[in-house]
């Protein structure tokens, strides 16, 4: 048996309404090219209705003709994008979709965006990327990793380009660490980190202003304070003042170092004073946005505390990963809609990509630097 309704749901709702009703019509489409958003179809079991008007509703669904790009010597990433405006297929369209829903979200001067990240990327070029991305939002949300990357890096710490087709024992036997396809001798992560931790957090604990209790986003913001390399996340965030928010602080060799200090020094973390700070912003924001770039704890955080404010009003998500283990990692956004993390009616879209490849295009085309 037929089923009685089928909704397709391609959520980038616009505000201009739609065309045909969605009660008593076969078809209908809610979109606005003025706003180039993404078109939200209702498809009914066409046995249902009647037949009258499916030509008049055939045409409203195939009213954006799909344009071919057409290339040129020199031409712009902004050119390009706009070139692609219309490519229909597949993932690209999601990828200009998402762009500009991070343009809109942006210049909403009421909305408080988040930008959150894991830590993998940061081991890759695109740490360069997100550093300059960071005086654009208002909080970041990452996990214990990137603290780990970014300090090795800003100490001088080697990465090397590898492959994903390595010897892993051999690597072992020569002390590499494979990081996907990007290879690090022990010696210019582990002992990079733990050096550099040393160094920061005696002049923390010698400090005048010395607290004894952290939370760990006002600790970060210390070791920013300290760190020179320009093209640190955790310098550009202190730089900007921009709150980094680590709920898997511990989780990695920056939070070894610091279960270790705590041992022989009068050090607390106070890792509940950050959750506190994430229900207030939830609470106090009536209007709120995020990018969110591979999923696991730092999404969910993002994700989890808005629903208590009814839900992101913008939001991005660019993933790798499969919905169909039931991951957080791959679940689309629009799953996020049922918990109530994400609002009914918001800008948002998932961009099924690697965002060492999208990333820079789509900030490159918004004219970050």
């Amino acid at each position: 048996m037929l089923l009685k309704r089928l909704k397709i749901y391609l959520h980038n709702y616009s505000d201009k309404g739609c065309l045909g009703k969605e009660q008593g019509k076969s078809v209908s489409i809610c979109f606005s090219i003025a706003q180039r958003r993404e078109p939200n179809f209702y498809l009914d079991d066409p046995m249902a209705e009647n037949n009258k008007n499916k030509k008049e509703e055939s045409k409203k669904l195939t009213s954006i003709p799909v344009h071919d790009i057409k290339l040129k010597k020199g031409i712009t990433v902004e050119g390009l994008f706009g070139e692609m405006e219309h490519i229909g297929g597949f993932s690209a369209q999601h990828m200009i979709t998402g762009t500009h829903i991070i343009d809109d979200m942006l210049k909403d001067k009421k909305s408080f965006n988040f930008l959150s990240f894991p830590a993998d990327i940061v081991s890759t070029g695109l740490r360069g990327v997100l550093a300059s991305m960071t005086k654009h939002f208002n909080a970041i949300i990452t996990t214990g990793g990137t603290v780990d990357h970014d300090l090795a890096r800003a100490f001088g710490g080697k990465y090397s380009l590898g492959t994903f087709n390595a010897d892993d024992a051999y690597l072992h036997s020569l002390k590499v660490y494979r990081l996907g396809n990007v290879f690090i001798e022990n010696d210019e992560y582990g002992l990079k980190v733990e050096e550099s931790f040393r160094k920061i957090m005696d002049d923390i604990y010698s400090s005048k202003d010395y607290k004894k209790e952290y939370s760990a986003s006002e600790l970060l913001y210390e070791f920013g304070k300290r760190i020179k390399d320009e093209g640190s996340i955790l310098r550009q965030a202190y730089l900007h003042n921009v709150k980094i928010f680590n709920p898997g602080i511990l989780d990695g060799a920056f939070g070894t170092q610091l279960t270790i200090y705590s041992q022989d020094h009068d050090f607390k973390l106070n890792l509940i004073r950050d959750e506190l700070e994430l229900s207030n912003i939830s609470f106090d924001n009536k209007v709120t946005g995020a990018l969110m770039i591979g999923g696991g704890i730092s999404k969910h955080h993002v994700i989890w505390w808005n629903q208590f404010k009814g839900g992101l009003d913008y939001a991005v998500y660019i993933t790798t990963a499969t919905q169909f283990d039931g991951s957080l990692s791959g679940a689309r956004l629009t799953e996020a809609v049922s918990w109530g993390k994400i609002k009914e009616k918001a800008k948002y879209v998932t961009i099924d990509g690697d965002a060492t490849i999208i990333l820079p295009f789509m900030m490159s085309a918004l004219g970050m630097e």
